[in-house]
């Protein structure tokens, strides 16, 4: 590799870099301080949450990435299917194992109670799929440009997805566990919407085994204090 090609290599790296700090820093910054303080104008918080997104699709646009190269796409839906069905299977054994540990009991309608099941579903699919893009389809993406191919750039995925959902130790823990899952997965086969599927459903069997009062009803944030 001449000198050049490796100093490119170095740009590329470090603008990866660049970008993934970039992205978690607007998130954390919406999520610990705009939405926590902004009070009655919640709008305000979706202003670094909007710039990250112009960031985002500033970047695809310049490293030439389409839709169907992010994961929006049907044609390796089955494929990545596959491959979700074991640790999914296995995720729920061991939130049913901790349920019975907890003496919660396991309530799959838990979940919103006051709305339906079905809209709760699309709902979660929806929000699913809007992280699984930015943790995927961007995150992982200049990850593997970053730390190279792999378990370093998976396990960096998944500890940015937890480090987003603290202080809340049970989710954050979850998120690391599901993060690992869906960033290998996306590596291998990448499909956003089967991701999009794993997150709703893994969501559902979360809140549907433990106990409200151990999820802190899902707060992360400064929201997590009350």
């Amino acid at each position: 590799m001449s000198s050049v090609e490796q100093q490119t290599v170095i740009n590329e790296r470090a603008l990866a870099g660049w970008e993934i700090v970039s992205i978690v820093s607007s998130l954390a910054i919406a999520e610990w301080i705009t939405f926590a303080f902004a009070g009655a104008s919640k709008a305000i918080g979706a202003i670094p949450v909007i710039l990250a997104l112009a960031l985002m699709v500033l970047s695809h646009r310049l490293r030439n990435e389409g839709l169907r190269d992010l994961g929006f796409r049907l044609d390796n839906f089955v494929n990545a299917v596959r491959l979700l069905i074991l640790p999914m299977l296995l995720v729920l054994g061991i939130c049913l194992l901790l349920a019975r540990w907890f003496h919660s009991p396991v309530d799959f309608f838990r979940w919103h109670p006051g709305s339906f099941l079905a809209v709760q579903l699309a709902l979660g699919f929806a929000w699913g799929l809007a992280q699984q893009y930015v943790l995927q389809g961007f995150i992982n993406r200049r990850a593997q440009v970053y730390c190279g191919r792999g378990w370093l750039s998976i396990a960096l995925v998944a500890a940015i997805f937890s480090a987003l959902h603290l202080p809340n130790p049970v989710l954050a823990a979850a998120t690391f566990v599901g993060g690992l899952i869906w960033a290998a997965v996306y590596q291998r086969v990448p499909n956003l919407f089967a991701l999009a599927a794993s997150h709703c459903l893994m969501t559902w069997v979360l809140v549907a085994t433990y106990p409200p009062a151990v999820l802190q009803h899902l707060r992360i944030g400064f929201r997590y204090f009350g």
